[in-house]
């Protein structure tokens, strides 16, 4: 069953196209990595869906429904949830009152139902002992694990990670795969792009890799991961 389908999406700033016809689809339960060099459309892409940003022309559909129009707390609410490359929480508010906010504005949740979820994502994401300081105050690690939460308290069916390994040593990077194989478990489905590509990998069903805006590849990782094309764009590889 697709989940979510983008057909010809475009998006561009003035004379530049940031994202050009790009047409994917991802089916429920499968995990998408995306893959690209800078500057490729990828953060452009992850708006385009979440309605941080508006299409120029062409259309999204998440589970069989028209969200071209749809604005991001609507499209939240529907089940979308993300996490932004910069972890954005409202650092003087703590970590737990991080969780209930996105549960109870992202995930239109009850405030004891809200309560609930935050107990539950803290748990799930180890973050129980971190849960009555600032979220200002937290480490990378912990600040990129509430990014995660925050995304998770929404209660998501789609889950989109922007470089959520960013920044992260290959110990933490380990960490975070264990928490996102075991969120796969539960059958969330997830889109993510990552430049830590081992931790990637790992996870991954399928990858779809954009250069310029425009679909270069996609396919099974292995065999993306041998296109000629790919080495030489993302990884700098003559074949």
């Amino acid at each position: 069953m697709t989940l979510l389908a983008l057909h010809s999406v475009s998006k561009s700033y003035g004379a530049l196209k940031v994202t050009d016809g790009i047409t994917l689809s991802v089916a429920k339960g499968e995990t998408l990595g995306i893959l690209g060099p800078n500057g490729a459309g990828k953060t452009t892409l992850f708006n385009l869906i979440s309605g941080d940003a508006r299409v120029n022309s062409g259309r999204v559909e998440y589970q069989g429904r028209d969200i071209t129009a749809l604005p991001p707390h609507l499209r939240c609410r529907l089940g979308i949830g993300r996490s932004y490359q910069v972890p954005q929480p409202f650092g003087h508010m703590s970590v737990f009152e991080n969780l209930v906010t996105a549960a109870s504005f992202g995930g239109e949740q009850a405030e004891h139902e809200a309560w609930d979820t935050a107990v539950k994502v803290l748990e799930q994401t180890g973050l129980m002992a971190h849960a009555n300081k600032p979220a200002g105050s937290l480490t990378l690690l912990n600040r990129k694990r509430l990014e995660l939460a925050r995304a998770l308290a929404t209660r998501p069916e789609l889950l989109l990670l922007d470089e959520i390994a960013g920044g992260l040593t290959d110990h933490e990077a380990h960490e975070l795969v264990d928490e996102l194989k075991r969120i796969k478990s539960e059958g969330v489905t997830m889109i993510w792009i990552e430049h830590v590509v081992h931790a990637l990998l790992s996870v991954a069903d399928r990858l779809y890799v954009i250069n310029f805006g425009r679909e270069l590849a996609q396919g099974l990782p292995q065999d993306v991961m041998n296109d000629n094309e790919v080495r030489r764009v993302y990884m700098g590889m003559e074949a």
